[in-house]
């Protein structure tokens, strides 16, 4: 029997992900830019400007694209991929898919998938570090030209995004703005999730660990002589 056919949203999904990944580090160097160097000559505003909508309407497209592949129903569609729907909206959490860009990066260099804990370790880290720097620009651009912010410079802002996903929240610095509350109560429910799952993962990998050597330590197993007799 020929196996089945993949779908062809998967196709293109498979197809697509490294690109669009690139894509969206084009778009955070461009809200960087914007957000960062306000003063700066005109040219670059408009070539970061230019940058942020073509990466933009690349997101878009592939949305739509396999919205058309997939030959479901709009809501349908979208309550199955609700996350990829947000990301179309706010490009800045694209991070969140990085585990299927970091299996799709093995798979073209046709390594094999690497167990479930560093894979798990290695998405949380990356996801972390993305998510606190657009995070960070985000609160940065919504508290600046707010009087009463404590968020003065963008090292506040950082300073005020570790807090917020350690979920540590010593309160010197917190934002005060709709948006920059917005983005941290997003950013609080983002670090909870990534650091329950790193701690469960650790956790299950010390105790898969003790339960190996318990096992080579057992007598009668060959690693090590049992009773005689």
């Amino acid at each position: 029997m020929r196996a089945e056919a993949e779908p062809r949203d998967r196709v293109w999904e498979r197809r697509t992900e490294l690109p669009l990944f690139y894509a969206s580090l084009v778009f955070m160097a461009g809200y960087a830019v914007r957000v960062l160097v306000p003063g700066t000559d005109h040219v670059w505003q408009d070539i970061a400007a230019i940058a942020i909508l073509a990466t933009w309407g690349c997101f878009l497209a592939d949305f739509l694209a396999r919205l058309v592949l997939s030959g479901e129903k709009p809501r349908r569609f979208v309550r199955r991929h609700w996350l990829d729907a947000v990301v179309v909206l706010l490009p800045t959490l694209r991070p969140l898919r990085l585990v299927k860009v970091h299996d799709a990066i093995r798979a073209k260099g046709r390594r094999p998938r690497r167990s479930l804990y560093p894979r798990v370790i290695t998405y949380a880290g990356l996801t972390s570090v993305l998510l606190g720097f657009s995070g960070s620009l985000g609160i940065y651009h919504s508290e600046r030209t707010d009087p009463a912010s404590p968020v003065r410079t963008f090292g506040d802002s950082a300073w005020c995004v570790v807090q917020t996903l350690t979920t540590v929240g010593y309160g010197d610095v917190a934002p005060v703005t709709p948006t920059g509350r917005v983005i941290a109560t997003g950013l609080m429910l983002c670090g909870l999730a990534l650091l329950g799952a790193v701690t469960g993962s650790f956790s299950s990998w010390l105790i898969q660990v003790f339960r190996d050597e318990d096992d080579e330590g057992a007598p009668g197993n060959g690693s090590s002589p049992g009773p005689r007799r």
